[in-house]
């Protein structure tokens, strides 16, 4: 047996006015899923034969309706976001605040005791994960050290490179 079909008089009256106002397609079919069932009392059936789409394109157009009819009502917020956030956006800028000007001169800084103050701060351990999300979230960027070591002498380098034995034999 199936469901008995659940009518959402919101919704409907939402889609109502989609269909009155909208100038794009995907909106007007997904307003057509929702009337066409509940004042024609059309199965799925028929309602995908009128829309031009497969039985099952029909509830998803309807949910995805609701959805974006449930996303108004939250004042326009989908599902994106930061739901699990330690900080706000502000409060995370003035966290970084007494770095940049080391990070800004050039200076090279250090994960650990970012992660320590950052554990200190909320008062639990933080992984060197968050942290490094942490830091790009706000524009900065792992830059590795340059590939050339500071005690090295080219003039050595070239000398080795002139005097090394070019054929190998086996021992």
């Amino acid at each position: 047996m199936a469901r008995p079909r659940r009518v959402d008089k919101k919704l409907i009256s939402s889609a109502r006015q989609i269909v009155q106002q909208t100038q794009d397609f995907r909106e007007f079919r997904q307003a057509l899923a929702v009337l066409l069932p509940a004042d024609l009392n059309s199965s799925l059936e028929q309602t995908a034969r009128i829309l031009g789409v497969g039985r099952a394109t029909v509830p998803r157009l309807q949910a995805g309706l609701r959805r974006r009819r449930g996303a108004e009502d939250a004042g326009g917020r989908g599902w994106g976001g930061r739901r699990r956030a330690l900080m706000s956006e502000e409060e995370e800028r003035e966290f970084l605040r007494p770095w940049t000007a080391k990070a800004l001169a050039g200076g090279v800084l250090v994960l650990s005791p970012i992660r320590a103050a950052l554990s200190q701060h909320l008062g639990r351990k933080v992984a060197a994960s968050v942290v490094y999300r942490f830091l790009e979230r706000h524009g900065w960027r792992k830059v590795a050290p340059d590939t050339r070591h500071p005690k090295s002498d080219p003039q050595i380098q070239e000398a080795w490179k002139k005097n090394f034995r070019k054929i190998w034999r086996p021992c």
